[in-house]
């Protein structure tokens, strides 16, 4: 029975019905997956054991924070074969026994529906396992089960609560039950910081790994578009979409990025990849830092952090120049264009011939009809289908605006959407080729270049660094396609997770992975490890959920 005792407003007691931590007499809350390997090597307990006690913690914790939509049947089975095969002598793979929790819109053959949270995908069958799934079943991950998402990866609404969907519920912020989870991979983030699982997957159009990762106090790896497949997601963007990682350190994030890697001839992106993988080579200590050098976007970027979060961010900074590491001031040269004075997140910003909105809009009618097109015993082929679909079922999919407080704009997006037909016509390609070139050439490789304001001397700088959570420089990287990595850094004054996020241009996520887990430890030696949840109103059940300043 749930005690209300001790649940007030920002009481910083953990309650003790998410406490459970220990498995044969071993702490196993934070543990990594390197840890996981040694414990299975020495059997102090087996893959099966730990499959268990992640289930008991989904069971016990997924009622309040709502970040798992559904669970594998067969995952203790999986994980029973998994042991049988060690004990047969058989190589552990990087993910040998890592349970996984992959998002629901990323498709998995097998007892589970596939459904971005819509009900209208309740029983359809998808064709095949994504190919990022194969690749974790190939690695020896368990499919522990789907992470609960905004429905239809935000798309459907201009108005909605983050990280909610009809079949799944509220995604809530395991810091404040209250707080948004702020993105569409929320569900994903949450299990992660929350112990449901080491280590999970993500799909991101426009900031949906990064953000939720940032407030989740976990690692989040957006990489460029192209170096993972998106055959068997259900798409949003061709342009920008791309499949990522979360982990509770950078290590564990990188290994789970790596087992993803691998051209897919049902994904032609993927043959443009330049991978220097795997990555687990890149990772590094904080004596990294000495001679290293970065900058800080300021123009609409650091000027509009949060003083909360800005205190936070400072002091780890400064640690980082103690370290050795030069930190300059810089500006992306299109800031003015592609973000509004407030700094408010936005994809709709800018005219028609300029906006990011003008291609996901086409793109979404296309790929979301190609998916719907290769399912089985579905109800539902197009978006226009959909829009329907909610029509018919507007106690659970609220069609109106103001008919549920959870899409308090209705379906809007989707009525957009299908006013383009799918055509990409001239508008559609000025407005691709001005937003990459924006964020691109004149975004984040120009801010890279840097020219020393004393000596007029030009060069390359190691990484940019962002610190925000209203998604400014986050959605360059969207724009761009370029990868971006945020590791956690701390809590702000009200207990609110901040990170640091760090952005390069395309295929230079070795990079990153160098700089992040330079960083990582650096924090681990001056601050101690990430911050952990402390579930604050824990009985919270508040949509539309509430921002975070």
């Amino acid at each position: 029975m749930v005690q209300t005792g001790g649940m007030r407003d920002g009481d910083d007691e953990v309650p003790s019905q998410v406490q459970m931590s220990m498995l044969k007499g071993f702490d196993v809350s934070e543990i990594t997956i390197a840890d996981l390997h040694c414990h299975y090597l020495k059997s102090d307990f087996t893959v099966e054991d730990y499959t268990a006690y992640c289930l008991q913690r989904i069971r016990t914790l997924n009622p309040y924070v709502e970040a798992v939509i559904e669970t594998n049947p067969d995952a203790l089975s999986i994980a029973r074969d998994l042991d049988q095969q060690r004990a047969s002598g058989s190589a552990i793979r990087r993910l040998h026994g890592i349970p996984v929790l992959v998002k629901d819109n990323i498709a998995t053959k097998d007892s589970m529906q596939t459904t971005a949270g819509s009900w209208a995908l309740l029983g359809s069958i998808v064709p095949r396992d994504a190919f990022v799934v194969r690749r974790l079943r190939e690695e020896g991950a368990v499919i522990l089960g789907h992470a609960n998402m905004s429905e239809w990866a935000s798309v459907r609404s201009k108005a909605y609560s983050t990280g909610y969907s009809p079949r799944g519920g509220q995604v809530r912020n395991p810091f404040d039950l209250r707080k948004t989870p702020f993105g569409s991979s929320s569900g994903s983030a949450v299990a992660v910081s929350a112990n449901l699982v080491p280590i999970s997957l993500g799909t991101e159009t426009d900031t949906s790994i990064i953000g939720p990762a940032s407030i989740a106090s976990v690692v989040g790896i957006k990489p460029t578009v192209g170096l993972t497949s998106r055959s068997g997601v259900i798409p949003i963007s061709e342009n920008l979409d791309s499949v990522g990682t979360f982990g509770r350190t950078v290590r564990d994030a990188v290994v789970g990025l790596d087992a993803l890697i691998g051209q897919d001839n049902d994904d032609p992106f993927t043959h443009h990849s330049r991978v220097a993988a795997p990555f687990m080579q890149h990772l590094a200590g904080r004596n990294a830092l000495k001679g290293a050098r970065f900058g800080l976007p300021i123009k609409r970027c650091w000027e509009l952090c949060p003083p909360d979060c800005k205190a936070v961010a400072y002091e780890m900074l400064q640690f980082i120049r103690d370290a050795g590491a030069t930190i300059v001031e810089v500006d992306l040269p299109s800031i003015e264009e592609r973000i509004a004075p407030d700094g408010g997140w936005n994809w709709e910003h800018g005219d028609a011939d300029k906006s990011e909105w003008t291609v996901v809009k086409v793109d979404a009618y296309n790929g979301i009809n190609a998916y719907l097109n290769s399912l089985d015993q579905t109800p539902v082929r197009t978006i226009e289908d959909l829009i329907e679909y909610n029509k018919q079922n507007a106690g659970t999919e609220g069609p109106h605006p103001g008919e549920l407080p959870a899409f308090s704009s209705g379906q809007d997006n989707f009525h957009e959407i299908i006013k383009t037909k799918g055509v990409k016509d001239v508008t559609y390609h000025s407005a691709l080729e001005h937003i990459q070139k924006q964020t691109r050439e004149n975004g984040i490789d120009a801010a890279l270049s840097y020219t020393d304001p004393d000596t007029g001397a030009r060069s390359e700088l190691d990484a940019l660094i962002f610190c925000d959570r209203r998604g400014i420089g986050q959605q360059y990287a969207a724009q761009a396609g370029y990868p971006i990595i945020c590791v956690p850094i701390g809590l702000d004054a009200k207990g609110m997770p901040v990170s640091l996020s760090l952005q390069h241009s395309a295929w230079r996520e070795a990079e990153l992975v160098k700089w992040a887990s330079a960083i990582e430890d650096l924090r681990n030696v001056t601050l101690g490890p990430r911050a952990t949840p402390r579930y604050r109103n824990l009985l919270a059940k508040n949509i539309p959920i509430e921002r975070i300043a």
